[in-house]
Order: C-alpha cells, then structure tokens, then sequence
C-alpha cells in the first residue's frame, strides 16, 4: 500500500537527515519506526505526509508511492485528500474549541454526514471516556485524553493510512497500555494500516505486525515484530534486558551487518 523507495531528506537544501530510507507498509498491517531521539522517525513520517515542505525540507532523492500513485511532489493537502492522515506529536488538539467540534473539525470536507455521524458513534465507542466531554473545552482535557481526542479526531476523517507519532510521549504506563490497545482495536476493526513512530519499545512491538529500527537516519535493522523481540541488540539497547550494565548502539555490534536490501 505504501512503498518508500531509498529516499534522502535535506532541510535547507543543505542537512541532510534521512539516508537511503526504504520500507514498506502492506494494507491492513500495523508498522512501526523504532528509535532514539533524532534518528530521523518524525522526519520519515512528515516526508509522508507532505508535512516537510513547511518546515523547508525535501525529498532529494528516491520516491514515496501510496497505491502505485507517488505522493512526495503533491501537496500536504493533496495527499490528506488521498486519505493519508498523520497525528502529529504533542497532541495538537484545538484548544478553544470542544470535544465535539474537534471531532467535526476531523470530518470538516466530507459530504456523506449521515456516514459521518456514524463515524462519530464509532469514535465515542473507541473512546467512551470522551461521551461525557462532548462539550468540555479540549484545552482542559488531560493529556491522555488528548490524546484520545487527537486520534478521534483522525478516523473522523475516514482516513486509508494513519500516520502515529509517539503516541505515548509524557504519558503515565496505564494510559499507554489504553492508548495502544485502542489503536490495536482499531487496526482490527476498521483493517485500517497504520504506522507508528514510538520510542516505547515495548508497546509498540505488542500492537505491530512488523517493525524497522532507525539510527542516524538510517534503517538498521527490520523484521517481523516477534523475530525483534527476540533480537539481543533489541532486548539490550531498546528493552534494557541484558545482565550487562553498559548500553551499546548498533554500530559497535560487531556481527551486526547494515541491511542492503534497498528498493528502486
């Protein structure tokens, strides 16, 4: 469903962040991007949804295809219109307005509003917490509830791909394991492919179907989500599971060999 093909990203024409990125989001899967800070995940995520450009950034080199129609030369409008949704980090909810207009706001170009007052059912039974906040100012909300709100707010636009980036930022434990359990639920409800940029390891390997680890903007490492489990460098440098006290990065695993599988 979306294939990024060996893409390079400057900002400025001059800082280059993403080298030679590729991967693959299959319909009805649920992906991740794992990785520290500044590895380049919201960057890929933004490449996507056109999001770069207003930031003064560029595809330099490769292509981002979505359905055999390549997206990274259209506009962010263009490609939400194709369906393509992201849900930016720091939950950007419309703060002066309510919960329920928010979630209009999410529906605000469709015309089928007898599908979209289903949808707004959907939503408040994704997330009953909100029934009751229906008309409470969102910039009150909690974070959590945020967040739930941010993500309502995307399936009201009845999207064909979701873009989830750290969902789980400055969140407690038990609101991350609701928050990810609901986007589990959705994915299987709705068959809705998603990809989700996190750094909590952990969850994000519990909901995905396949995962990428990304460093120096870079994929390093890739696989199904129960063969990363498994990996050691996984467990030791992302999941804190080794006896060993110190932390390693992939590049001084010395077995370890960069992926050559690139696309295009």
């Amino acid at each position: 469903m979306l294939k990024i093909n060996n893409i390079e990203v400057l900002y400025h024409n001059v800082i280059q962040v993403l080298r030679g990125v590729s991967f693959d989001v299959a319909a009805g899967q649920v992906v991740t991007i794992l990785g520290g800070n500044g590895a380049g995940k919201t960057t890929t995520l933004k490449s996507i949804s056109g999001l770069l450009r207003t930031e003064e950034g560029e595809v330099h080199h490769g292509s981002i295809m979505f359905e055999e129609v390549r997206i990274d030369r259209k506009s962010p409008e263009e490609i939400a219109r194709m369906g393509i949704i992201q849900i930016l980090e720091g939950r950007r909810v419309l703060e002066h307005l309510t919960v329920e207009e928010n979630l209009n706001g999410g529906a605000l170009v469709r015309k089928d509003r007898a599908q979209v007052r289903e949808d707004m059912g959907k939503v408040y039974s994704y997330f009953p917490r909100l029934v009751d906040m229906r008309k409470r100012t969102s910039g009150y909300l909690s974070g959590g509830e945020q967040q739930m709100l941010v993500i309502g707010r995307a399936l009201m636009s009845s999207p064909r791909l979701m873009l989830l980036d750290e969902p789980s930022m400055g969140l407690s434990p038990l609101l991350v394991k609701e928050i990810f359990g609901i986007v589990e639920r959705i994915n299987t409800d709705e068959h809705l492919p998603i990809l989700i940029v996190e750094q909590n390891v952990k969850q994000a390997l519990k909901v995905a179907h396949y995962g990428y680890v990304m460093e120096n903007g870079r994929i390093v490492l890739d696989g199904p989500v129960d063969q990363l489990r498994e990996n050691e460098d996984i467990k030791e440098f992302y999941l804190g599971l080794s006896a060993i006290g110190e932390r390693k990065s992939y590049r001084e695993v010395k077995h370890y060999r960069r992926r050559k599988r690139w696309i295009g």
